[in-house]
């Protein structure tokens, strides 16, 4: 049985760091998880590591040459994306709205994967490790479904006949 060679999991990124200097390359979303440092491959082939606590926020992007800043910064309307709407601010007090997984759990330990607000911009997806969060606010639950009635409450006798 032949082996499948693993395809390319580094995807496109603009790591901002907190001084505000900028680095592009590739990396491995699956390797942000509790990690240390980045393994950034530079468009070069160079590797560079930088450590998380340096990292502001990186943006995961469809064109390394383009702008990689999204226009805008807050939702004209209540979004349509499942998940947390926030209000993310910065160590630094730039603030950002964007659209979590509903999961806090996986934000406890690493930081939080955002969908910014400019679905036409070139950031598909912005990453935001937890030591670069001053401030964290859900502004609503955006799509999720409706519960079903208990077991308990099916058992019940209706009023009126209904």
């Amino acid at each position: 049985m032949k082996t499948r060679a693993p395809a390319s999991t580094h995807k496109k990124v603009v790591l901002e760091q907190s001084d505000k200097t900028i680095l592009k390359g590739y990396l491995n979303p699956a390797r942000l998880a509790g990690a240390e440092a980045l393994d950034l491959l530079t468009p070069e082939g160079a590797h560079e590591e930088v450590p998380v606590a340096r990292v502001r926020a990186i943006y995961f992007v469809r064109d390394l040459e383009e702008d990689f800043a999204p226009d805008r910064k807050a939702f004209l309307s209540r979004p349509k994306l499942d998940g947390l709407w926030v209000k993310l601010t910065f160590r630094d007090g730039a603030t950002l709205e964007g659209v979590i997984p509903n999961d806090l759990v996986a934000f406890l330990d690493n930081g939080l994967h955002l969908t910014p607000p400019d679905f036409n911009s070139n950031t598909d997806r912005i990453y935001v490790p937890r030591p670069a969060i001053g401030e964290l606010m859900v502004l609503g639950v955006v799509g999720v479904a409706r519960r079903k009635p208990s077991a308990a409450a099916a058992g019940q006798p209706r009023l009126f006949n209904e």
